[in-house]
């Protein structure tokens, strides 16, 4: 069993690695990465008001870096512009005898790349998490598990019912046993999908870095992509083999998109959950144990730092117990619809063909 699962799994790494098309989307999803993280850091020195205190030098190093610069009387007047709204940081003479930049809620990083060396900086109102931060993080972690749940999922649907509509696969089921074909595609099709948000987490902290990104946001981000690696494996195991299921029902190309409605409802509707409630503590945290929706909720929280050390480590049991559900149910339906030529087959069908077949 184990020997035919490694056999399909590799053969179907092998075709995909070759494909267009899965080359092409990994290229894509790379340069979505890189450009999330490098045309943020491009575009953060232009649309800057700053209030500047003294020093005539410091407003022509400023003005130099494309930023507006208003002059303010004293440390007074400047937090005023701040929190009035009117500047978006102010640049006032340090005890020291340097400078320092205040901002309102977050620091103001291209005032502090734009000066000649780093001041310290005094937050008037900190603020835990960036309120852009807020909006592109859970954006992020939902869009790349939706993506590569759907692209991935539909590609193990097309393979199987390729298979059936070119009567390959009674020749393969001679040979290899039915539920090594389905361990096969869903253990070769995770591994490629696992590689890709390596690739895409990768080339996003490279991206980061080499822009001078902010270490404490990388810091923030280390626990929830780690918790997300094994939430993705576990979540995208479970929808693969379901993926299969829909694929083996059918006996036409034409009829998958009909017959994978169910599923694509299991993905889309966690995702607009998880995007649409991602700022509501109780909704996050039932959605954190759904096992659809666990995937992303849960990083997410650990991210905002709303959850306790021990619930992601219950919620991931949970997933890998819905998981192990999901699969042992797929394995059934999948022998006892695989071989069906005959049209589409329902889910009963397939069951009770599992049960003649077995008595």
């Amino acid at each position: 069993m184990w020997a035919a699962t490694k056999l399909v799994a590799g053969r179907e790494i092998a075709v995909k690695i070759r494909d267009r098309t899965f080359l092409i989307s990994t290229v894509l999803f790379l340069l979505i990465a890189a450009a999330s993280t490098v045309l943020p850091a491009i575009f953060a020195n232009s649309g800057s008001t700053v209030a500047v205190v003294g020093s005539g030098d410091t407003a022509s190093t400023l003005d130099r870096a494309g930023m507006e610069v208003v002059s303010a009387t004293d440390v007074a007047a400047a937090e005023r512009l701040i929190r009035d709204g009117d500047v978006d940081a102010a640049v006032v003479p340090d005890d020291g005898g340097g400078v320092r930049v205040l901002a309102m809620d977050r620091t103001p990083d291209s005032v502090v790349r734009a000066l000649s060396s780093a001041p310290p900086v005094q937050l008037l109102d900190p603020d835990t998490v960036d309120p852009m931060l807020a909006f592109l993080v859970p954006v992020s972690f939902s869009m790349v598990f939706f993506f590569l749940s759907i692209s991935f999922g539909v590609q193990i649907a097309q393979s199987v019912t390729e298979e059936k509509q070119t009567r390959i696969v009674e020749i393969l089921v001679t040979a290899v046993p039915v539920r090594a074909l389905l361990a096969g595609k869903v253990l070769g099709n995770g591994a490629l999908a696992f590689g890709q948000v390596m690739l895409i987490a990768l080339v996003a902290v490279v991206s980061m870095q080499a822009v001078g990104g902010d270490t404490a946001l990388l810091g923030q981000l280390g626990p929830a992509i780690a918790w997300f690696i094994p939430f993705f494996v576990v979540g995208f195991v479970l929808l693969a083999s379901l993926w299969a299921v829909t694929g083996a029902l059918v006996s036409r190309q034409e009829d998958i998109s009909g017959a994978s409605g169910p599923i694509q409802l299991l993905i889309m509707v966690p995702f607009f959950l998880v995007i649409f409630f991602n700022s509501n503590p109780t909704a996050m945290t039932a959605l954190s144990y759904v096992p659809f929706s666990a995937p992303t909720a849960m990083p997410l929280r650990l991210f905002f730092g709303d959850a306790a050390t021990w619930e992601p480590v219950l919620a991931l049991l949970i997933l890998l117990a819905a998981a192990a559900l999901c699969i042992a149910l797929a394995a059934r339906l999948y022998e006892g619809s695989l071989l069906r030529t005959n049209g589409k087959t329902s889910l009963r069908a397939a069951w009770q063909e599992r049960e003649t077949r077995v008595s």
